[in-house]
């Protein structure tokens, strides 16, 4: 595993005699398809999945800047979800996936659909909080949230959560009032909108039929179809390493998110990458091969 050492604040270097190669059409059969849920990557030279953040931006910088020194046209980036939450850089961590993303369209021949963010469960917290007052037990709900990380990532984006549960215990028009504010102040936000908007609930790759590879955020019902998960993606991820046999289609699965912070951990038909980014741990980065084969990892 390459260690990623330092304190790094957002340096991002290519060697600028580097050639880079010509990007390489794909001629999957699903490629016509368009699906809002799902990205396909297609048949990539290489993948680079990065594990749950956190809130962690330090970190996240560091790892930037060492996929930034390998990535190529022909890669895939893929953010495996939990951005935000637990740690306390959650609007820096936005503000820095945001800038990567424009750094790396800026160079010749990488595409937006190169870069996929999946959707994990900070992300869905995040969006129920601005429906809170459609919520049966909203008080209940809020409390719940703010001890599963959505209480730094409210104060990261200067959202008072004791308002938030003050104004749930008053009733319905208080609580619409106090989500309409957070909506106010998210938008507030450069680009924050169009990029929680543009999550995808799973990736995968289709290199051959017998070989391919799904990029989750922490886990999956292996007796239900991909589009019959819903929330068990970001939700079900405590019997995820039970898995001993393929979920087909696919070969393999990967998540970012492990409710146990174990590292890195491999099954053969499974593997996790979580170093507990956010709770005083490691961000991970795995390069892949298009069959989910790990050449190299990355921690920071």
């Amino acid at each position: 595993m390459v260690m990623i050492l330092g304190s790094p604040s957002r340096l991002y270097s290519k060697t600028p005699t580097r050639e880079r190669p010509k990007p390489q059409m794909c001629h999957s059969s699903h490629q016509q398809k368009k699906d809002n849920k799902f990205r396909s990557l297609g048949t990539p030279d290489k993948i680079w999945a990065v594990s749950a953040i956190h809130g962690d931006c330090t970190r996240l910088e560091g790892l930037h800047n060492a996929i930034y020194e390998r990535i190529n046209v022909g890669d895939r980036l893929v953010y495996l979800g939990n951005y935000t939450g637990h740690g306390e850089q959650s609007r820096e961590v936005i503000d820095e996936l945001l800038t990567f993303r424009r750094a790396l369209l800026a160079l010749p021949g990488m595409k937006p659909s190169d870069i996929t963010y999946l959707r994990g469960g900070q992300e869905e917290m995040l969006h129920l909080l601005t429906q809170l007052q459609f919520c049966r037990e909203p008080v209940d709900t809020l409390l719940w949230m703010l001890g599963s990380g959505m209480s730094n990532t409210m104060r990261s984006y200067g959202i008072c959560p004791h308002e938030g549960i003050t104004a749930a215990r008053e009733g319905i028009m208080s609580l619409t009032r106090w989500t309409n504010k957070i909506k106010e102040q998210l938008r507030n936000q450069a680009g924050f909108d169009a990029f929680m908007m543009n999550h995808m609930r799973a990736a995968y790759t289709e290199y051959q039929t017998d070989k391919m590879a799904l990029f989750v955020n922490a886990g999956l019902d292996p007796s239900l179809t991909l589009e019959q998960q819903e929330d068990r993606l970001w939700w079900q991820g405590d019997n995820f390493h039970d898995m001993h046999g393929a979920y087909k289609p696919f070969e393999k699965v990967i998540r970012g998110f492990d409710p146990k912070h174990q590292g890195v951990q491999m099954n053969g038909v499974t593997a996790s990458l979580d170093g507990g980014c956010g709770f005083g741990g490691s961000l991970i980065c795995a390069g892949m091969e298009a069959t989910g084969d790990i050449f190299e990892l990355m921690e920071a």
